[in-house]
């Protein structure tokens, strides 16, 4: 076996974290054909093979316009619990032990679903999964960047009966021209709830939108971060800070961040001192979940052993996962690379 199999090896065996995903991109299309027959809605595209085909974009709002789209077959509380546990089974094949999974709840009440149908339905497979496997989990509300702030208000208002189940929230959706600055008091509001906060800041957006993430939202953690790299001042304050990056590069490569994997930046990341991680963003229709991500890095970037165990480190310690979970993870970790 070669260096490079190897390698790909380790990676599916080593216990992972996922920090970066969207539940509402995990949507196979066979699985949103099954839901949208149950639930009597018209897709667009008539076959699961049409549907595959549309998954071809090179931008950003494309992306979107299609994920959206996808949306709208989810109705019921057993669709959201369908969909989750899908994913939640794909990762526990992949030797996922914690993911922290976003859900844009505003994509659901504009088309009439109740917040309390959308969180029932994913928090009751989050805790079927701590059940059935052990896998710990931590779920992030995020907040629709092209939306209102007074809408995002609206949403924390509604999201207030479940915050028991809520442990961060997030920010994403079309970045460029919604910068974070203009979602800085709810992100106040709910840094005084005590919830934890992120922001997806530096995919398509400029440096600033970093700078803006951090001395403004104060945030946690860094969604992407991959233009951080333009600004030396930005990658200093960012490893200052020892702030945790959630970089997605499969997401990278299908919306043309990176022209090829090459060239991606996280052996660079990760040499600069910044905690960068990997994660899969919306797998079903960027190509690939966890493993697939590893491996994708490993035959590109050739990264080496000692990188892959940074990495692996660095998204167990960049959880939100309390400190004994992590140090187990770490444990185990260690005892397969050394």
């Amino acid at each position: 076996m070669n260096v490079t199999d190897t390698l790909i090896t380790l990676a599916k065996q080593m216990p992972k974290t996922e920090l970066h995903l969207h539940i509402e991109g995990t949507f196979e299309p066979e699985q949103m054909f099954a839901i949208a027959q149950r639930n009597k809605v018209e897709l667009t595209y008539q076959t699961v093979e049409a549907l595959k085909a549309a998954y071809q974009f090179n931008n950003l709002q494309d992306f979107l316009d299609l994920y959206y789209q996808g949306m709208s077959v989810l109705l019921h509380e057993v669709d959201f619990y369908d969909l989750t546990m899908a994913y939640l089974e794909k990762v526990n094949d992949e030797n996922v032990v914690h993911v922290e999974i976003f859900f844009d709840p505003q994509g659901h009440t504009e088309r009439g679903v109740p917040f309390d149908t959308q969180i029932k339905g994913i928090y009751r497979a989050l805790q079927d999964a701590e059940k059935k496997w052990g896998m710990t989990t931590r779920l992030i509300m995020s907040f629709l960047r092209h939306l209102s702030e007074e809408s995002a208000f609206e949403t924390l208002a509604a999201a207030k009966p479940y915050l028991d189940w809520i442990d961060g929230i997030g920010l994403d959706s079309s970045e460029l021209g919604h910068p974070p600055e203009k979602f800085l008091r709810v992100f106040q509001a709910c840094k005084d709830l005590g919830l934890k906060v992120t922001a997806h800041a530096g995919e398509e957006g400029p440096p600033e939108y970093v700078w803006q993430a951090i001395e403004q939202i104060h945030v946690d953690r860094i969604d992407h971060g991959n233009r951080a790299l333009e600004d030396e001042k930005l990658v200093e304050t960012i490893r200052q800070k020892n702030l945790t990056l959630t970089v997605c590069p499969l997401s990278n490569l299908k919306l043309c961040v990176v022209n090829d994997m090459t060239h991606h930046p996280i052996k660079r990341m990760l040499a600069l001192g910044l905690n960068a991680t990997v994660n899969s963003d919306d797998p079903a229709y960027f190509g690939g979940y966890m493993n697939d991500n590893y491996s994708a890095l490993i035959k590109g970037t050739g990264i080496n052993k000692a990188e892959l165990y940074q990495l692996a480190q660095n998204g167990i310690t960049g959880s939100w996962m309390n400190k004994e979970q992590q140090q187990n993870h770490l444990k185990t970790l260690e005892d397969l690379f050394h």
